[in-house]
């Protein structure tokens, strides 16, 4: 027994003494591993003090992992001290390394994890409040402008007949996480009227709140200009992108800050091929929604939705609807006619609201004609087909005017797509033209009949009173791109690019068409050599003999123009994105030119140069300026009407008096021009001037002394100039003037003393906070042998009240306020 124990007893010291020897054998291995973490680690730990003192943060942890190294320092020194003869020491020595390897790995890769994580929401907290700080001030947020409810969308649209698809689209959106909804369905088929009724959605609105966004990209998309919407929308300041990978950076920047609640972005008008575009907008972000309306759909985006045409019921309600068809109507003799015509706008809802339109109060002749016409075409597989569909309404407008409407309707394929007509625009154009009346009335009436037959809509973006004093500055039209397209589409009919009537060019970058440099001589060199060596050898351009020219550029353009010979154009509408532009060298030669549209549809202002080519046309009557840097004016002595809206007006005025320079000036508005403070030198000399409107220019302070020089001056429109402050005494002597507005002149604290002296019928006071008593001088309107219309706010009302004046009519105006304007205005 004895022998058995004594034998289990040096059994166990051998295995010791084979594990002491497997230990020592070891510990060579483990001291140089321990070596490496350190050396590792040194300058990391060095870096880590560095950026925390730098951060001013906490210290604790940062100290004990240094502590921690050191201790494994001072080991690992003295390991490296122990030579062969104390082998036996090895093993106590590993287990230290190892002990202290381990508490090291340990405190790396639990607690300095667990404080990583909290630095980092730390981090994520501060950056929160540097990126509040910067948008709020850097990004220069305009309080005035807060969230607006829906940001970017129009108005709630009428939804007739889609409850269905209402429904699927909400219970998607209400969904949690991140997706990519893509709504898609023929053009016409109510895609985005669809998408933005959704957002009104009650349910919708009370999820996503404030954050529900509205973009329309359009065909040629340009993500710089996309994002500074939503910047705007917001109510930012728009940044100046050098790059689209800046604007996306920002724009993460952007939604990371309003991600603290739900977002909803609807990205309306998506064209195939834009799918990486639509991937910019894709950043992972709590329960962040994309909606993306297109005629395709978008398989790699997964989730699909396809608007069906409606169904026979729907239709019908729909049709009756818009040709305001009631259950007992007098002149459709038979359902039955209803139901064909019906059936055949084959369950579009835009061929249904524009052919009923077309047939409102119509005969039963031209019914049974639009019968006729559609079943001529059994489907609708295409927007070829819708188009031909939509087509037939247009055959049978009236003629009411000298031209006939459908001519009207092809003139707004003259502007960009998916972006709004300015109403003045087209009264200044039609004016020329057609020889309309210039105070907008026949124009108007033209834009209500197309808006009858559903052909077009018309915004007001503010309304304050009755349209009756012909001022259409707020006044904007909206056409579906559909419509546009069969604009254009008529407009080129079956002429030769040299016989149309209205020439319409797109310019992008370097492209140019081949006419615009001519015909390769050699036929086989590629396109861009093509180019350089029309540059060198130009041949004849073709003679444009449109009577209209409209030319889009991008913001690549370099404005190389060629002499493309318009001798016979009346109007020229320049529609460009680019920051420098001038304009083309053939203008000089354009010796019919009537009237002259130049409209930056970028966030910032274009450069406009080469301004005095316009020198030595005589016959220009007009000229519109939007969001441009206008350049010195050069002599225009028959200009009769002058309009500069969202401009800077710094230098137009700067080489010539504008009475030397305009003197038969019969119109002038200038509207949100934020750096006009006082009006152009001379002005007051320009006898013939009627119209005066210096509308929104926030800066403008003082009116001249000598504004009774205007003797033939009939409108003076100066509402929203908020540093008015006072008017002077001479506006008494203004004999003609009828129109004064001064409405919402926040500053304005009296009116002058003698207004009784005007002959006024019209006089807007609204908003006019700080104007607290009316002068005595007001009961003289009694003297007036026509009625005096004031429109003012309710307080002001009793002061009126209390005068003498019999033939007195007040108006107390509900605003109508919406903010489609805000895009670029205070860019």
């Amino acid at each position: 027994m004895a022998d058995l124990v004594s034998g289990a007893a040096v059994g166990e010291a051998l295995k010791l003494a084979i594990s002491t020897i497997k230990k020592g054998l070891d510990f060579e291995s483990t001291l140089e591993s321990n070596i490496e973490t350190l050396n590792s680690l040194n300058p990391l730990v060095e870096k880590m003090k560095t950026y925390n003192t730098m951060l001013d943060s906490p210290s604790k942890e940062i100290e004990k992992l240094e502590s921690l190294v050191r201790n494994s320092q001072e080991l690992v020194r003295k390991c490296s001290k122990l030579g062969r003869w104390k082998m036996l020491s090895f093993p106590h020595y590993q287990s230290k390394l190892r002990s202290k390897d381990g508490a090291l790995q340990t405190h790396l890769s639990m607690n300095m994890t667990a404080q990583n994580t909290v630095n980092l929401l730390k981090v994520m907290v501060d950056m929160r409040k540097v990126l509040e700080i910067l948008l709020k001030e850097g990004f220069g947020r305009y309080p005035e402008y807060q969230f607006m409810d829906i940001c970017g969308a129009p108005q709630e649209p009428e939804c007739l007949g889609m409850d269905v698809p209402l429904r699927k689209l909400r219970i998607e959106l209400l969904k949690g996480g991140v997706s990519v909804l893509v709504l898609t369905g023929l053009g016409g088929s109510g895609k985005s009227t669809l998408a933005k009724k959704i957002c009104w959605y009650p349910q919708v609105k009370d999820k996503f709140g404030k954050n529900i966004f509205f973009v329309t990209v359009s065909k040629t998309p340009d993500l710089k200009t996309i994002v500074e919407t939503l910047f705007e929308h917001c109510g930012f300041k728009v940044p100046k992108f050098q790059t689209d990978e800046d604007a996306v950076n920002r724009l993460e920047v952007l939604l990371r800050l309003l991600g603290q609640h739900p977002i909803l972005l609807v990205l309306d008008d998506v064209w195939p091929g834009s799918e990486d575009l639509v991937e910019k907008f894709k950043i992972q972000i709590p329960d962040y929604k994309i909606l993306v309306t297109s005629r395709v759909s978008f398989p790699r985006f997964g989730t699909s939705y396809q608007l069906d045409k409606l169904d026979d019921v729907h239709a019908e309600s729909l049709f009756r609807h818009f040709a305001q068809l009631k259950d007992k109507s007098s002149y459709i003799p038979e359902k039955n006619l209803v139901d064909e015509i019906v059936k055949g706008c084959k369950g579009s809802p835009l061929a249904l609201k524009v052919i009923a339109g077309s047939l409102c109060n119509k005969s039963f002749e031209v019914w049974r004609d639009m019968m006729e016409h559609l079943q001529k075409q059994s489907i609708l597989e295409s927007d070829t087909d819708l188009r031909f569909r939509l087509q037939q309404s247009l055959d049978i407008l009236e003629t009411k005017f000298s031209v006939n409407e459908k001519e009207f309707f092809m003139d707004l394929g003259l502007f960009p797509e998916d972006q709004r007509i300015p109403v003045a625009a087209l009264i200044d154009m039609w004016a020329e033209l057609y020889n309309l009346n210039e105070d907008g009335s026949n124009a108007m009436s033209i834009i209500h009949d197309l808006t009858t037959r559903n052909l077009i809509n018309v915004i007001v973006t503010r309304k304050v009173a009755k349209d009756t004093d012909m001022y259409y500055n707020n006044h904007f039209v909206l056409v579906h791109d559909l419509l546009r397209e069969l604009a254009i589409h008529l407009s080129k009919g079956e002429k030769t690019f040299e016989q149309r009537e209205r020439v319409m060019i797109e310019l992008k970058g370097d492209n140019r068409p081949e006419w615009w440099v001519g015909l390769n001589p050699l036929g086989i060199i590629g396109r861009s050599f093509s180019y350089i060596l029309g540059m060198f050898h130009r041949q004849k351009q073709p003679k444009v003999a449109a009577r209209i020219l409209s030319i889009s550029t991008d913001e690549t353009f370099n404005s190389d123009w060629c002499d493309m010979q318009p001798d016979e154009a009346e109007v020229l509408v320049l529609n460009l994105l680019s920051s420098q532009y001038s304009l083309p060298e053939f203008t000089e030669k354009m010796h019919k030119l009537k009237v002259l549209i130049v409209t930056n549809y970028g966030f910032h202002r274009s450069e406009l140069n080469m301004f005095e080519r316009l020198g030595s046309l005589t016959n220009l009557k007009r000229i519109r300026l939007e969001k441009v840097s206008i350049p010195p004016l050069c002599i225009l002595k028959n200009l009769r009407k002058l309009s500069i809206h969202m401009c800077n007006t710094r230098q137009a005025f700067e080489r010539y008096s504008i009475s030397d320079a305009m003197p038969n000036l019969v119109e002038m508005s200038i509207d949100y021009c934020k750096d006009l403070i006082k009006l152009p030198d001379g002005l007051c000399n320009i006898t013939p001037l009627k119209k005066l409107s210096i509308t929104n220019c926030h800066g403008l302070s003082a009116l001249p002394q000598d504004l009774a020089k205007l003797e033939n001056l009939e409108v003076l429109r100066l509402c929203s100039c908020s540093d008015l402050a006072d008017m002077p005494d001479s506006v008494k002597e203004l004999n003609k003037l009828s129109c004064l507005d001064i409405s919402d002149c926040l500053s304005l604290t009296k009116l002058p003393d003698d207004i009784g002296e005007l002959k006024l019928q019209k006089l807007y006071l609204k908003g006019c906070s700080k104007l607290r008593e009316l002068p005595d001088s007001v009961d003289k309107f009694e003297n007036l042998e026509h009625e005096i219309h004031v429109i003012c706010d309710e307080e002001m009302a009793s002061l009126w009240k209390n005068s003498t004046i019999r033939k007195l009519k007040i108006e107390i105006p509900t605003v109508e306020v919406n903010l489609n304007w805000l895009p670029g205005v205070h860019s």
